[in-house]
């Protein structure tokens, strides 16, 4: 254990030797915050601390997988103890074994999204609403939000604010809805991913011997990435350690993207207000990124005000300027950035995967995607459709659900006709009716159907019944995999697949064959104590899209992704794209300071994925909802130090507005951009447009005798002067330079420019 502390730089090492009492570290990025993590769990340990005493929290299996895996390189098999999971993981673990308490049983089922979602489908049909107002999409978000904030049915029923923000959206229903859906969920014995949080904090606020159970098992209770907890998060934690005070929390709050998943900033920088005899220690050499990178990355950063201050440096080498690219449109955009990285592979030696492509949106791959096909370079889109999520998995997933849980209502809908078995949604919607009228679970009405069913349907849901029967007598007798495998052959949905000679249908076929391969090895895994098929159903319903595998063994691929989804990732060259108005920073995320800072904080981590080289593009036009847009560079990329940036050279035929491209003058172009960011940046105050009101008379002028020096004004901008005119083909393009805006380069067809 002492060669690995030698290893650590010095607040690295204070804070895995510190002893008891709260700690919070800030880990800036690439700082080693899980070496840290790891070294002190396992120091801990070292010092005689019983590893069932100690919890460690992570937002990923993969991290708590990593995380143990190294512990477990330390101190032996005794890191195989620790209670280490995500939140979800570890509390479902909790509200499993204290299921009665709850008035649940431990077999519970886990509702994904789409479960959820089917339900409130159902619940908003059955109350007679209008679907089209009453968007299950929202409707769910609504009482996701709501959860995470600790407001249960009632609550939400009686808060005026809550209401009338729904009857402001024309959905007063909400509240309603949410206690039908509550109730519906809680008759199926399932509880939904924010339930997980939810009914852990109810159990520990309504049953305080269970909470003192808890508090007293827990000695050492860790955080990692703190930033991202929301309040129910937070207020678990909180609750855990405090009796023992050894609460440790990882994070850095320049890192905290996650507020519209409910993540609440304040939790860190409010941390010490709520354990005063804290112990702060900062990690802020970074071993990750080149001088250029961290430099440029705190640039940005240090423009937040809500913000825990720290310096963030390295030791590393220099490295290179970071290219800024400029490009005439979106698809000219994937075209450069395409060839970029063909050029930097050929010059560097360079693989695919060494490569990396961060956009704010998913709906911007398409431009990239297109321009690397057309080089023959390969890449994955990472944020697909999940494995878990395909059809065919899900229907295979249900028919294994119903077999553990036979009040699981979602899944019975899901399967109970699949393979066609001739009973049709009237019948089924009329079971449902039967089991609501007589305060029964769906399945005893379907286990003695002929009680209340006749004809050919009662024949077929009888049939069913036999073979769910069939199947629960397999569960205390075989593994997973032994009943998973029996249920896919004799259900039908193998054969059904096989028969499907469609290169669709065999894609599905093959899937369900990775599905169970998926059980196998969840079986054979030293590691799962439980074999069973609860316990697999648990562990996949809590993973993450950042826990599962590739679908193919050839990773060298270009990766393409948001750049939410890379929070925690590092590449050698990254690309960070689209950096225009409106589109990063979001239109939507403009209406605070705070949504604001949350964005610029979403471009920190965005530049701070690279190790050695960074490229930044942006397009002056792209297609938005069909038409064309005029673009403006985004006030982040204005931000930056320039001393940090170049702009790279455009290929001979991009002529610049005076004639001349910027290969002619290969420092000229770039210098004019530096000294043009200098002064924008300058300029600049917290929000980048200035606002103008259009003159009384304003109307849009024929641009078509538009001259240099002539005076115009622009709806947005304001007044100018037209610097330049460019005219390429039926393309032309003025320079202008407005009076407060600054210099903008308009296409003249949109602009809707007033001669003065």
């Amino acid at each position: 254990m002492t060669n690995y502390i030698s290893t650590l730089n010095d607040p690295q090492r204070e804070a895995v030797l510190h002893g008891n009492g709260p700690l919070m570290i800030i880990a800036g990025a690439g700082s080693g915050k899980t070496r840290v993590l790891t070294f002190r769990i396992a120091h801990l340990i070292h010092q005689g601390v019983d590893p069932f005493r100690i919890l460690a929290l992570t937002f990923t299996n993969k991290a708590a997988g990593e995380m143990r895996h190294r512990i477990e390189s330390v101190i032996g098999n005794e890191a195989r103890n620790i209670w280490m999971g995500t939140f979800h993981s570890v509390f479902a673990k909790i509200l499993r074994i204290e299921a009665k308490s709850l008035g649940y049983t431990s077999n519970f089922s886990i509702y994904d999204t789409d479960d959820s979602k089917s339900l409130l489908r159902s619940i908003i049909k059955e109350f007679g609403l209008d679907d089209k107002l009453y968007k299950a999409n929202v409707v769910f978000n609504r009482i996701s939000g709501a959860k995470n904030r600790l407001v249960g049915p009632d609550d939400y029923i009686s808060n005026p604010l809550i209401q009338a923000d729904d009857a402001a959206a024309r959905i007063p229903e909400v509240g309603r809805i949410y206690k039908a859906y509550a109730r519906r969920c809680f008759g199926a014995n399932a509880m939904d991913f924010d339930d997980l949080l939810f009914n852990t904090n109810v159990l520990f606020r309504d049953h305080l011997d269970i909470l003192h159970k808890y508090q007293h098992k827990f000695q050492y209770v860790l955080v990692d990435e703190f930033q991202d907890t929301n309040v129910s998060q937070y207020l678990i934690t909180r609750k855990l350690s405090a009796v023992h005070q050894n609460i440790c929390v990882v994070g850095d709050d320049a890192q905290s993207i996650y507020a519209f998943r409910g993540a609440n900033i304040e939790n860190i920088l409010n941390f010490e207000k709520d354990f005063p005899d804290v112990r702060t220690i900062k990690l802020e050499q970074n071993y990750r990124s080149t001088k250029t990178i961290v430099e440029a990355a705190n640039s940005i950063i240090a423009r937040n005000r809500a913000q825990l201050k720290k310096n963030v440096f390295t030791d590393n080498e220099d490295g290179t300027l970071i290219d800024v690219l400029k490009a005439a449109s979106d698809n000219e955009e994937g075209r450069l950035v395409a060839s970029a990285i063909f050029d930097q592979k050929v010059n560097e030696g360079l693989s695919n995967n060494d490569f990396v492509i961060l956009y704010r949106t998913n709906a911007q791959s398409r431009a990239f995607e297109e321009a690397l096909r057309k080089m023959s370079i390969k890449y994955r889109i990472v944020g697909g459709l999940s494995f878990y999520q395909r059809k065919e998995i899900k229907d295979l997933l249900a028919y294994l659900r119903f077999t553990v849980n036979q009040n699981d209502e979602e899944a019975f809908k899901r399967i109970i006709n699949l393979p066609k078995r001739g009973i049709g949604d009237t019948t089924v919607a009329k079971i449902s009716v039967i089991a609501a009228e007589n305060s029964e679970p769906i399945w005893e009405v379907v286990a003695d159907i002929n009680k209340f069913v006749a004809g050919r349907a009662a024949v077929a849901i009888e049939g069913f019944a036999d073979l769910i029967k069939s199947y629960r007598l397999l569960l205390d007798k075989k593994d997973a995999y032994e009943v998973a495998a029996h249920i896919a052959k004799t259900s039908g949905l193998l054969k059904e697949l096989y028969d499907d000679k469609t290169v669709e249908g065999l894609a599905r076929y093959e899937n369900v064959q990775e599905l169970l391969n998926a059980i196998k090895e969840f079986v054979d895994n030293p590691d799962n104590d439980d074999k069973s098929l609860s316990a697999f159903l648990q562990a996949v319903s809590l993973l993450t899209s950042a826990d599962e595998k590739e679908d193919d063994d050839d990773n060298d691929k270009v990766t393409l992704m948001t750049i939410h989804a890379a929070k925690g990732l590092e590449f050698r060259n990254v690309f960070i794209v689209g950096l225009e108005e409106d589109l990063f920073p979001s239109q939507m995320m403009l209406e605070s300071r705070a949504d604001l800072e949350e964005e610029r904080r979403l471009f920190y981590v965005a530049i701070t994925r690279a190790e050695k080289k960074l490229t930044l593009s942006y397009a002056e036009s792209r297609y938005h909802y069909g038409r064309l847009k005029t673009c403006e560079p985004s006030r982040f990329l204005l931000e930056v130090n320039t001393d940090y940036l170049k702009m790279a050279k455009r290929p001979r035929s991009e002529a610049e507005p005076n004639g001349r491209s910027e290969r002619d003058t290969p420092s000229g172009g770039s210098m004019a951009f530096v000294r043009s960011l200098a002064q924008k940046t300058a300029r600049q105050q917290p929000q980048m447009n200035v606002a103008h009101t259009p003159s009384a008379d304003f109307a849009p002028s024929d641009t078509a005798a538009l001259a240099v020096g002539m005076k115009v004004e622009h709806a947005k901008f304001g007044f100018g002067t037209v610097k330049a005119l460019d005219i390429n083909g039926t393309e032309r393009k003025a320079v202008i330079a407005f009076d407060k805006a600054g210099e903008k380069t308009l296409l003249l067809s949109f602009a809707k420019l007033r001669i003065v």
